[in-house]
């Protein structure tokens, strides 16, 4: 199965990385890197993540890695991650692209 990033999880990620790499950007180049391992483990187990509780959808889920949330979706032939974000915060709807 593949793994799909969306434009709004790598516009995340771009974010992430250029925030930590103010302070660090050896760090921040590796967390993304561990980010997008995560990402595509998540081929190999679909299922891992739990149901994201802001949606209560079963095909939208979420693993944690530190601090941030990766936001899934299961469909037929491949994994769509949807966004990536802090986990202190909620998950805005407007973040979810079709």
């Amino acid at each position: 199965m593949n793994v799909v990033w969306t434009a709004e999880a790598l516009r995340m990620l771009e974010e992430i990385e250029m925030f930590i790499a103010q302070h660090n950007p050896q760090r921040a180049s590796a967390f993304i890197d561990r980010l997008l391992e995560k990402g595509d483990t998540i081929a190999s187990f679909p299922s891992m993540g739990r149901v994201v509780p802001e949606l209560a959808q079963p095909e939208i889920r979420e693993i944690l890695v530190g601090k941030y949330r990766i936001v899934y979706k299961e469909t037929p032939d491949q994994i769509v991650i949807l966004t990536v974000f802090e986990g202190h915060r909620s998950l805005r709807f407007e973040e979810l692209e079709p």
